[in-house]
């Protein structure tokens, strides 16, 4: 008798990386204190002589898919600093079931500062994606928080017209809510990204987050740099204050190049990520 074959299609397998990131002020600089990394998520840190600590966060895997999980945490000590960027564009592609999930979690302690810097995120036709994002900051503590996106790569003849994009950010100061969005587009992505008061047909997006007592000083040269393509605003919350920009552009590179100046003018002495470039 002849053994009955299975023709099921096996699971897929799939994206499932954490990493985490400790960091703390030691002998004048910030300096590792405790690394892990399983699976698809890799830390690297380029030598450095003076603060702020550099990372550079890689998804071995190449991208993101349906059913992928990648989850990355910073903690950074009293006092210390660090700024915190991606090997390249994160690409997320069309899922055939279930989304593509990515959590990030970010913690600063009293007097730290931390810049959150990843490069694109590129989403493909038809994928889903949902991202979200925490952030704990202690007294006394200051974070740069960028998140660029673009919907299709439209130097390669590449489009997004449907999927699924979902953004959550919650920011809290000594546990005070401080920044609270959900910016969830689809599954007619094209459209909304049509509407004036979305993007008015751009493909390209970012959003930028300052949160420190300097903030205010900042708000006339941000919006000088950002002109007619996004906008900049400025509040008091608790002690400190609030710098929110949004930006949006054609494609991936005119988006770029409003980011660059940008982040150099809020991100101090530490300016761009060396892995930048237009």
């Amino acid at each position: 008798m002849m053994a009955t074959l299975s023709t099921s299609a096996p699971t897929a397998q799939r994206v499932a990386g954490r990493a985490r990131l400790f960091c703390g002020r030691k002998d004048g600089r910030t300096r590792l204190e405790r690394l892990y990394q399983d699976g698809s998520a890799k830390i690297r840190m380029p030598a450095v002589s003076v603060d702020p600590l550099e990372a550079v966060l890689i998804n071995t895997a190449g991208g993101l898919t349906g059913g992928d999980r990648l989850a990355w945490q910073v903690d950074v000590g009293a006092g210390a600093s660090a700024s915190i960027t991606t090997q390249a564009c994160e690409k997320v592609y069309r899922a055939a079931s279930d989304r593509a999930e990515m959590r990030v979690e970010l913690n600063v302690g009293a007097g730290g500062s931390l810049a959150w810097l990843p490069q694109e995120t590129i989403v493909f036709d038809r994928a889903a994606f949902a991202r979200s994002l925490d952030v704990e900051l202690a007294a006394g503590a200051e974070a740069l928080l960028l998140e660029p996106t673009v919907f299709g790569r439209l130097a390669m003849g590449e489009r997004t017209t449907e999927g699924s994009f979902h953004d959550r950010w919650r920011v809290r100061q000594e546990g005070a809510l401080v920044h609270a969005e959900d910016f969830r587009i689809g599954p007619d992505i094209a459209a909304a990204l049509g509407r004036p008061a979305v993007a008015g047909g751009a493909a390209a997006v970012a959003t930028l987050l300052m949160v420190s007592p300097r903030a205010e000083a900042f708000l006339d040269p941000a919006r000088a740099i950002i002109g007619d393509a996004g906008g900049a605003s400025v509040w008091t919350v608790n002690q400190s204050g609030k710098l929110l920009a949004r930006l949006f552009a054609e494609d991936g590179y005119r988006l770029r190049k409003r980011l660059v100046p940008l982040v150099e003018l809020l991100n101090g002495r530490a300016g761009l990520p060396k892995l930048w470039s237009l």
